[in-house]
């Protein structure tokens, strides 16, 4: 893979349920006909997309992160780690240094800054990483661990994969988790170009407005995908035309791919619609990248 060339698109949304997987499975799965491309599933609290997909993975890749381990031998309760950790992760009880992993974001502050190298990092599990291919397509999954208070470290844990690895496509797609909060901005950080899914209601509006507001705080380039067209309002249409925000396609709502959705089919091949607003994405995205650099 030619990193220069590279070329990552971040499917996200504001709100959970407006149909983020459906565009990125389909997507994806539809691209691969024609050229070689990577999915990744960056929604690893709840990923979904391997339900949707045809391939085999490779055995499960076991993901640590790193957390502080108190050394009382070498210790001289100088307080510097609980001043130093933002996050409240180290507090002293008397004599002793307490760890709280859960609230822990292994950035390395209180190990690297203790004069006594009484905090090593150590490795504790936090989840796993499955890759698959299947002809032209490719496919990453990072799945976090029941329990797990935090899926920052797991995404950065799958794009570092992804960067690392030279035989996956220069086209990737990246299935973010819904929101604005750390797990998305982390999700898009790398991309070139962000795509909002977002649905013609009230709440869909909201939520894609704190999604936009996020996106150009970051300075992402964006398009905005309304699915499920025609159960609302123009509301979502008239805001992204006010606000300068192109509205790359509209899928219509229908019964029957809600149905072949919850069944865990891809629908792109039987359902037109869907089919001609796929295709209008691709031909957004190819523009796009030609003026990539």
């Amino acid at each position: 893979m030619d990193k220069n060339r590279t070329y990552r698109i971040a499917v996200a949304s504001g709100k959970g349920g407006t149909g983020k997987t459906l565009v990125a499975t389909n997507l994806a799965d539809m691209w691969s006909v024609d050229r070689e491309l990577l999915l990744v599933d960056l929604d690893v609290e709840e990923p979904n997309d391997a339900l949707f997909l045809s391939v085999v993975p490779e055995p499960a890749q076991t993901q640590f992160k790193m957390i502080p381990e108190w050394n009382s031998d070498r210790c001289t309760l100088c307080d510097i780690c609980t001043e130093v950790c933002n996050f409240n992760a180290i507090a002293r009880m008397g004599e002793y240094i307490i760890v709280f992993e859960e609230l822990c974001h292994s950035c390395y502050a209180c190990s690297g800054l203790c004069p006594t190298d009484a905090l090593p990092m150590k490795p504790r599990r936090m989840g796993e990483l499955q890759i698959a291919k299947r002809e032209q397509f490719y496919f990453i999954e990072g799945r976090l661990d029941i329990g797990q208070e935090q899926a920052v470290p797991m995404i950065r844990k799958v794009i570092q994969t992804v960067d690392k690895r030279q035989d996956i496509p220069d086209l990737q797609l990246f299935d973010c988790p819904p929101g604005t909060s750390c797990p998305v901005v982390n999700a898009v950080h790398t991309a070139d170009l962000v795509i909002l899914v977002t649905e013609p209601t009230a709440f869909g509006l909201n939520d894609l407005q704190l999604a936009v507001e996020t996106m150009r705080s970051m300075n992402k380039e964006m398009g905005v995908v309304i699915n499920r067209d025609g159960i609302g309002d123009d509301a979502v249409q008239r805001w992204c035309d006010a606000s300068g925000i192109e509205v790359i396609a509209t899928i219509p709502y229908d019964s029957q791919l809600a149905y072949a959705y919850a069944k865990g089919k891809l629908s792109w091949k039987t359902n037109s619609r869907l089919r001609e607003a796929l295709e209008e994405i691709i031909a957004y995205v190819s523009e796009k990248m030609k003026t990539h650099v």
